[in-house]
């Protein structure tokens, strides 16, 4: 691909983007600048300006947004290792056991009711295979780290449910990644008559302590050479080559002895963040300079993910029918999965009834798994690719404005985002 028009893509798609912020804005649409990103992405991609054949201008193909992965891959690193930054030790002694717990047990919850459903949907109308609906039941214990994160940042959100969410969700994708590979393991044998425990047991724990190990490494070794620098821009230009070759390290895989051997690329600089927050001095101030640094690549990230949508899954009507489903039972499993477990942590009642609906948006890492379950082949695996590209469709563009409305009704956010109270106090001056 021609590497003027690829540049001139990377700019159109991040001016658009900005741009739809301030149509938002015009038009009094009180939604997190996410959602605008979205809708942008959408509009310059290959199902409609892309569409029109304006070459440099949409993107024409998913060909050409594949060609910009690269984007989406280093501002998913860097979303991971500003959520690991949210683990500090001494925050995590009051809120650690209760994160965890609801972390894993509202996981499980969604996982189990999407099963039960679905699979009662494939064995009333065969419309989906069993292999299917225990493969969807897994991909529905992930949320979106990305949207969470960003809405959290623009509208400063502070409290008991904020405190808690981040690592939340970071130990929700973990115990994603562990429920996936047993179920779709379960849902290759249903489908082979075989059972591999390589795949199902020894993988999985494999993938999730060497991420954890290669992160911690990458963190103390970061955490080492910040201090031989004096200056914070040159740490925090460090710390940025740090993330992205890290980001590299974590997609190697080989195989050892038969074992598949790879890393999660959110663990990984989940854990690098982690470390480097806890050991680090300095962490909080190199972590704040970071965030200004990669505010656009943010942007990008959800404006390609809006690119990446597939319209055309609406033309199929069972698949709408069988995403419906999925959406309403992944949500009532996220929302009282969270709302029981965080009652029985003890959280007030404001916590256990806003805390489900902050967990409501699933992207990035469902779409992961997706790639894994194309391993179904055939007709199952179109049928979770479709509906899992339906579902994220509609959790990216009502998901963070919900997450934003539950924060805002725990008077978690301040009336005026980060934004328009920078506006206010320049406008005074």
């Amino acid at each position: 691909m021609d590497q003027s028009l690829l540049l001139l893509q990377v700019s159109f798609a991040l001016i658009i983007g900005l741009m739809m912020t301030r149509v938002f804005k015009y038009l009094h649409l009180n939604l997190p600048d996410v959602t605008a990103y979205l809708i942008a992405g959408i509009l310059i991609g290959p199902y409609f300006l892309g569409h029109l054949g304006f070459e440099g201008v949409g993107l024409l193909t998913m060909a050409e947004v594949e060609h910009l992965n690269i984007v989406s891959s280093v501002a998913l690193g860097f979303i991971a290792f500003a959520i690991g930054n949210e683990f500090r030790l001494s925050e995590l002694k009051s809120i650690g056991k209760k994160a965890t717990f609801i972390g894993i047990f509202q996981a499980l919850i969604a996982t189990l009711l999407v099963d039960i459903v679905l699979v009662a949907v494939s064995l009333t109308t065969h419309i989906i295979s069993i292999p299917v609906a225990i493969t969807l039941g897994a991909i529905a214990a992930a949320t979106a780290p990305a949207a969470t994160l960003m809405v959290v940042r623009q509208y400063k959100a502070k409290g008991k449910i904020t405190d808690l969410l981040l690592p939340i969700v970071a130990i929700d994708d973990a115990v994603g990644l562990i429920i996936f590979a047993v179920s779709f393991g379960i849902a290759q044998a249903i489908g082979t008559s075989h059972i591999s425990i390589t795949a199902i047991v020894v993988e999985p724990i494999i993938e999730i302590i060497g991420s954890l190990l290669l992160g911690t490494l990458m963190g103390v070794i970061l955490t080492y050479l910040e201090k031989l620098f004096f200056s914070n821009k040159n740490r925090v230009a460090l710390s940025i080559g740090f993330v992205i070759l890290t980001i590299t390290l974590s997609t190697r895989h080989f195989d050892i002895a038969g074992v598949n051997v790879h890393f999660s690329t959110l663990l990984v600089n989940m854990m690098m963040g982690t470390t480097l927050c806890n050991l680090c001095e300095r962490s909080a101030d190199i972590m704040e300079r970071c965030d200004k640094w990669t505010t656009p690549l943010f942007a990008l990230f959800f404006i390609l993910s809006g690119a990446e949508l597939e319209i055309g899954v609406f033309k199929e009507i069972s698949m709408v029918i069988v995403g419906i489903i999925y959406i309403i039972s992944r949500c009532i499993g996220k929302y009282y999965g969270a709302y029981f477990s965080a009652k029985v942590s003890g959280c007030d009642e404001t916590a256990c009834k806003y805390l489900g609906i902050t967990l409501f948006p699933q992207a990035g890492v469902a779409l992961g798994m997706v790639a894994t379950a194309q391993a179904l082949g055939g007709m199952d695996a179109v049928v979770i690719r479709n509906v899992v590209l339906f579902a994220v469709m509609i959790y990216e563009i009502f998901g963070p404005a919900m997450t934003r409305n539950a924060l805002a009704a725990a008077g978690e956010i301040s009336s005026k985002p980060k934004e328009k109270e920078n506006h206010d106090r320049f406008a005074k001056a």
